[in-house]
């Protein structure tokens, strides 16, 4: 899970390892490309406006590394531009992040579904 908002980050951190999932966490690009290097990772969850690095830049940084590998973006902008640019790079699911109180569980979960069905294919 990378999100530079500390409070949503560990909020979702939280119900994917409810879910039954390893999750691990970084604060910005950067880490999360560390972390993506030094650990067998399965799905990214990424957010789409982060300071320093954007979640754009981090997405093509991952698909350097590892192009298969299922990324879910979250995004509190979602707009057709952002989408698109997400979309030529093979994310498997885009989520609007609207705020902790709305149905952003219920559409991570079923992001995490398709993720994992493209994992398994």
């Amino acid at each position: 899970m990378v999100d530079d908002e500390e409070d949503f980050r560990r909020l979702i951190s939280a119900k994917i390892k409810d879910w039954g999932y390893v999750c691990l966490e970084a604060s910005s690009g950067k880490q999360a490309l560390e972390v993506l290097k030094n650990n067998g990772v399965d799905v990214v969850v990424l957010d789409y406006i982060m300071p320093a690095m954007d979640g754009l830049t981090v997405l093509h940084n991952i698909r350097k590394i590892n192009k298969e590998i299922a990324v879910i973006m979250f995004t509190a902008y979602p707009d057709k531009r952002s989408i698109s640019s997400t979309d030529k790079l093979g994310v498997c699911a885009y989520v609007p992040k609207f705020s902790v109180h709305s149905d952003t569980i219920g559409a991570l979960r079923a992001a995490i579904e398709i993720a994992r069905k493209r994992i398994n294919k």
